[in-house]
């Protein structure tokens, strides 16, 4: 595998392409976004003006995207992925979608003789930088073997847990510990603060403990200072709520912490908070509590 069709240069996928450049791939990347295209050209990649463009040739041909509608017409629309694409070739979706999407992907592509892995990440925009993502991976254990040299490019560690459409449940579970971290880290920053604690030094503390979390070693400063730039968006975390709930629903689950995250994202987008970083739950518990901006 030497060249990849990367499709969608945003705030994950365009480090991810420049790290697969790095890694020694040919990355022909397409956005709809000209200066995207451009600067991983600057990299080392080549800029490409359409899908078509972008897939023609390609060993690999990889997806980030924000949400179902975006994969569903990229790779299964006219004029999409799938109809570029010799059989073969390897289809890696890193997007965040509902396992639904991912399976009628997955069945498509078997049509055409194309084989589908779907395999969002966790690790935020910090982890596509640094390349040390977490790939949760639905498929065929002979398709992940085969994508191992891209997911050792991007991430650190790839797990297969289960078929197609899996790798999709597992970060909607991801994303559930996510949004309730950030929940619990807010209203302990919060208690803090109120009871004339130095919040700063007990953040260390906590980060070094038993409450440690990748959330407490990357956002404590960031959420001290009320500076919520995207990382990850608000507006996109509230997509993946929706998959959670919807997930939980299908399994005929009652997950009540599930609804109370969902409730404080949702909350935070009624806030005009939608383009802001995750992180800002913050913002949210100070609204509940009335204390704004200790």
């Amino acid at each position: 595998m030497k060249t990849i069709g990367f499709i969608g240069l945003g705030i994950m996928g365009a480090p991810m392409a420049r790290n697969l450049v790095s890694a020694g791939f040919t990355v022909r990347g397409y956005d709809l976004s000209d200066s995207a295209v451009a600067e991983l050209a600057s990299a080392g990649g080549v800029a490409t003006e359409s899908i078509a463009d972008a897939v023609d040739g390609a060993d690999v041909v990889a997806t980030m995207l924000p949400a179902d509608p975006h994969v569903l017409s990229v790779v299964l629309g006219e004029d999409g992925v799938l109809e570029h694409l010799k059989p073969g070739t390897l289809l890696i979706d890193f997007s965040t979608v509902t396992p639904d999407t991912s399976r009628k992907v997955a069945s498509a592509g078997a049509e055409k003789g194309v084989r589908v892995l779907d395999a969002p990440v966790s690790g935020g925009q910090a982890g596509a930088v640094d390349g040390v993502l977490s790939i949760m991976v639905g498929g065929s254990p002979a398709d992940f073997e085969a994508a191992q040299p891209v997911f050792d490019a991007v991430g650190k560690v790839a797990a297969l847990v289960g078929p197609s459409g899996s790798g999709q449940v597992v970060k909607a579970a991801n994303q559930l510990v996510v949004g309730g971290t950030y929940a619990l880290v807010a209203e302990a920053i919060l208690l803090m603060e109120a009871s004339g604690v130095d919040a700063s030094a007990g953040l260390d503390v906590l980060a070094g403990g038993l409450a440690g979390s990748r959330i407490l070693e990357l956002k404590r400063r960031s959420m001290l200072a009320r500076e919520f730039d995207p990382g990850f968006r608000i507006d996109l975390h509230h997509k993946d709520m929706g998959i959670v709930l919807d997930a939980a629903r299908r399994a005929e689950l009652a997950l009540p912490f599930a609804f109370q995250v969902a409730a404080h994202v949702q909350a935070a987008r009624a806030l005009g908070l939608g383009d802001r970083d995750h992180s800002a739950l913050l913002a949210v518990a100070e609204r509940f509590t009335g204390r704004m901006g200790a």
